[in-house]
Formats: C-alpha cells, structure tokens, sequence
C-alpha cells in the first residue's frame, strides 16, 4: 500500500483586536488576503481557508515566490 504524505506550508499572519468586534487577520504575503473571527482561534481557521482560496489562484511560478518574501516584526520606541 502507497502512502500519500501531504505537504505542509506555513504562512505568516497577522492578528489585529478589531475596535468593533473579533479579530481581523491578514497574510501579508497574499496581497488581499484577509480575514476575520470572533475569537483568535476562529480568524486563524478562516485565515487559512482564505490563504488556501488566495493560492489556487496563483501561478506555479508565484507559488514558488511565495517561500522569497521577506517578513520581519519591528517595535519603534516613541
């Protein structure tokens, strides 16, 4: 019996308190690729259904970008 292993990739969010309600999530590398939930946990399950629809739509080739982008996090002192 074959076993088929699956690939998995990570992709970096990131996870805003919205002033209304929830939390409001983005991948920023997927332009537009955004979310939203009630609770941390349901804005990361919904992220990652909108990371999965975000990347059928790309190429092969801007697939294989995706692992080039560059992300960094930053804290500036006023």
């Amino acid at each position: 019996m074959k076993k088929i292993l699956k690939t998995v990739n990570q992709y970096p969010v990131i996870v805003q308190a919205d002033q209304l309600s929830g939390y409001f999530v983005t991948c920023p590398v997927l332009p537009g690729c955004y979310s939203q939930g009630e609770t941390i946990d349901e804005a990361l399950k919904n992220i990652g259904e909108a990371i999965a629809l975000g990347l059928e739509e790309l190429s092969q080739k801007d697939k294989n970008n995706l692992g080039n982008a560059q992300i960094s996090l930053h804290l500036v002192q006023i």
